[in-house]
């Protein structure tokens, strides 16, 4: 099991941004931005690395990107 923790920040299909921990089921918060998304995973885990889901396509690449804030 690896020490490093990470909180990902991925748009829903709704729209809004899930904070979500790493295997996790349920996300442990959903924002309406994803500014409040990244706010809220921070607070909530201070320590953790945060890691932001690419929220558009590019002609280099699609969603399966993940970058920090």
């Amino acid at each position: 099991m690896s020490d490093k923790k990470e909180v990902f920040i991925e748009q829903r299909e709704q729209g809004d941004f899930a904070v979500r921990l790493p295997g996790s089921q349920r996300a442990s918060a959903v924002e309406s931005t994803q500014a409040e998304a990244i706010a809220i995973g921070k607070e909530m885990h201070p320590d953790a690395t945060i890691l932001v889901e690419r929220v558009r396509n590019t002609s280099v690449g699609g969603r399966d990107k993940w970058r920090k804030p």
